[in-house]
């Protein structure tokens, strides 16, 4: 059985329930394996169950044939595992532009751009914060309000996500166009909708019956 990853299965930013924890901890080496790195995971039940897991690479610039690499591993370990009962769509994309932050790691890496953090508590009678992030200091999320820099305890977070904003589309682009995923020539080709993300689609039933 693969090894619990301690450090996800405290982190409610990347897995919530107890259902996408234990996902967490059997998916994790996979995607590791692969080169890539879990970002978020969620079971969303209704009509339908779907499966969404958020996955990038180390250096950024996941893209659509890295989804379905990814989904095709997760599928068959899940397979194997059985931890969903009813049929499900599993849904794997990359994070996005605005994407959620739920490393600490996220916090230092896109210090200086604008986010919108939520804590579970009321800290100094306010869940709500948005800001420029300013790094971290040991286990403290550092943010710019306009009352000053406030330093947030990475444990007090139910939610992180980046602020979609002309300077962060730039940095993304710039990234991508280091990594080799953005072309000189693509800049034009560029959609509007800026956080529209890579997905893969696979739904277990329709698996079963092909």
């Amino acid at each position: 059985m693969p090894t619990a990853r301690v450090g996800i299965m405290n982190n409610d930013l990347i897995a919530k329930a107890a259902i996408d924890r234990r996902m967490a901890e059997i998916i994790t080496p996979v995607i590791e394996d692969l080169g890539y790195e879990l970002v978020r995971i969620r079971l969303m039940s209704g009509k339908e169950s779907i499966l969404q897991i958020m996955a990038d690479k180390p250096e950024g610039g996941i893209e659509v044939d890295d989804c379905a690499l990814i989904s095709t591993a997760v599928s068959a370990i899940l397979d194997v595992e059985d931890l969903i009962l009813d049929s499900y769509t599993l849904e794997v994309s990359s994070p996005g532009i605005d994407r959620p932050l739920t490393r600490i790691k996220d916090f230092d890496n896109f210090e200086g751009y604008e986010a919108k953090l939520e804590t579970d508590e009321l800290i100094d009678g306010r869940r709500r914060f948005k800001g420029m992030l300013a790094g971290t200091e040991g286990d403290e999320v550092l943010i710019n309000l306009t009352e000053g820099t406030v330093g947030l305890k990475f444990d007090w977070l139910s939610d992180a996500k980046l602020v979609l904003t002309d300077d962060l589309i730039k940095e993304m682009l710039r990234q991508r166009k280091v990594v080799g995923v953005l072309k000189e020539s693509d800049f034009d080709e560029i959609s509007e909708d800026a956080s529209e993300s890579a997905v893969i689609n696979e739904t277990e039933e329709s698996k079963e019956n092909s």
